[in-house]
């Protein structure tokens, strides 16, 4: 890109950022949320507040405090991910066949924009304002847990730019549906994709379970196949990967897919993959008629 197209490319993503604040979902999500993190608090007050009559007589064998917060704070990463998409779903929604369809699309593709240089744009909003909003969540979180039972994660940072990079996933996946899907359609199918990520998580898990091979390889190659999935149960896993004992070994069955460890070649796959998303997207952009 030379300096004029990284002005208005810039231009773009600050504009998606004001545009997705401005609109009613980004509302309903910040309702949503506040509505999360209050009953999280709730529920933790007292979760915490049971934890020494869980598991009585037995601590020796399970840890109920490391037990508790892990439990709770994986549930609150699985709400993360989840209102995450939500969001990165509806800030992509309609981007482009939705617009190109209502005549807004055509008079800024033309130069010294262009068509890839607006997609990427708007990608970039999309995922920067979807990756603040689960980093916001997550520490929200993680600040509630603490204050109310005193409990912290193995591993704090981690987790959370998975959850960041996995909302971006999601965001490039649905920008890649809007160049040939209608608006209604895109938004079912991103939602379709997503529950899959997490069956693949689920039928991984029910794999180690009863000791089925096959079966914890299909989950494990699906969830590699949609990595935000496997950046989710990476997460979980680090949230109790120094967690020794049965406490430790419970807690790897996670909540909505089980934790799983992953080095860095999940990471470098999960970068490699939304660089090919978003390039597909361009490519089919660029040979569609507007």
């Amino acid at each position: 890109m030379n300096g004029a197209q990284l002005s208005a490319a810039a231009t773009v993503v600050g504009l998606s950022i004001q545009e997705g604040l401005r609109r009613r979902v980004f509302l309903a999500v910040l309702v949503l949320t506040v509505g999360f993190l209050a009953l999280y608090a709730l529920g933790a007050h007292f979760a915490f507040d049971d934890v020494d009559e869980f598991a009585a007589g037995e601590t020796k064998i399970l840890d109920p405090h490391a037990f508790t917060g892990a439990t709770i704070f994986g549930l609150a990463m699985f709400a993360t991910l989840f209102l995450g998409a939500v969001l990165a779903v509806f800030l992509t929604l309609g981007v482009v066949r939705g617009d190109a369809e209502s005549g807004l699309l055509q008079p800024i593709v033309v130069r010294p924009i262009g068509r890839t240089t607006m997609l990427v744009a708007r990608f970039a909003g999309a995922a920067a304002l979807s990756g603040a909003y689960v980093l916001v969540v997550y520490f929200a979180a993680w600040a509630i847990t603490k204050a109310t039972g005193d409990w912290s994660p193995d591993h704090l940072l981690g987790p959370a730019l998975g959850l960041a990079l996995a909302v971006a996933i999601l965001a490039a996946l649905s920008l890649l549906a809007s160049t040939v899907l209608s608006v209604t359609a895109q938004g079912i199918v991103v939602f379709m994709v997503f529950g899959a990520g997490l069956t693949a998580g689920l039928l991984a898990q029910i794999g180690n379970a009863i000791d089925s091979d096959s079966l914890h390889s299909i989950g494990r190659t699906a969830s590699w196949a949609l990595p935000f999935e496997g950046l989710y149960t990476a997460g979980l896993h680090a949230l109790i990967s120094e967690t020794s004992g049965l406490t430790g070994v419970v807690l790897q069955l996670g909540p909505f897919g089980g934790s799983e460890a992953a080095g860095p070649q999940l990471i470098a796959w999960a970068f490699l993959y939304l660089t090919g998303v978003i390039a597909l997207a361009a490519f089919l952009f660029s040979r569609r008629d507007l």
